[in-house]
């Protein structure tokens, strides 16, 4: 259990942080962009989400009756995909914590002297000397906390793998107590 709690802790930060990552850069370099400001509004909406609406969403489209499912199945598949178990903790994990990597990616960038930008300009940096002299010290010191963060918050989530869990395959520490204490008043 306890292997288990960790395993889906370290992997869902690596991808949430993986994800978020190339996002943060796209949205702190397409400054202009029209919809920008409402892409970064809708990711505070899974932060106030409470999390057994998020579960329910999750499952209302990934479940095996979602709408996910049932286009697999329309486009001929055998086997509908299982939301329960370690692809759906992963799933509703990346769900609720991509977006706040991003915000506080996002967030670093922005703090980003305009000179280093316009230095950057006027050296002719192209998108990887870029990342590696501007964007990547901006970001480096703030994936350590970043990671930690979304890790206790994964490593914690009580509601997401009670319901996504699945079984005694897929569960976490706090889920077990809570099974142990339920239904074996152990």
């Amino acid at each position: 259990i306890l292997r288990f709690t960790l395993w889906q802790a370290s992997l869902s930060t690596l991808i949430s942080i993986g994800l978020g990552l190339p996002v943060a850069l796209a949205l702190a370099r397409q400054r202009d962009f029209p919809g920008r400001i409402w892409i970064i509004r809708l990711m505070a909406v899974p932060m106030g989400l409470p999390v057994i609406v998020g579960s329910l969403g999750i499952i209302a489209i990934w479940g095996r009756q979602g709408v996910f499912n049932t286009g697999l199945l329309a486009l001929g598949a055998d086997q509908p995909f299982s939301i329960y178990g370690l692809w759906g903790i992963l799933i509703a994990h990346v769900f609720f914590n991509l977006p706040l990597a991003v915000r506080f990616f996002l967030a670093g960038l922005e703090r980003v002297p305009d000179e280093y930008w316009r230095m950057g300009a006027s050296l002719g940096l192209g998108p990887i000397s870029t990342f590696r002299f501007i964007e990547w010290p901006a970001v480096a010191k703030l994936v350590p906390g970043v990671a930690g963060l979304i890790f206790m918050l994964c490593a914690t989530s009580f509601t997401l793998v009670l319901l996504l869990g699945g079984g005694p395959a897929a569960t976490t520490i706090e889920v077990a107590i809570y099974q142990a204490l339920r239904f074996d008043f152990d």
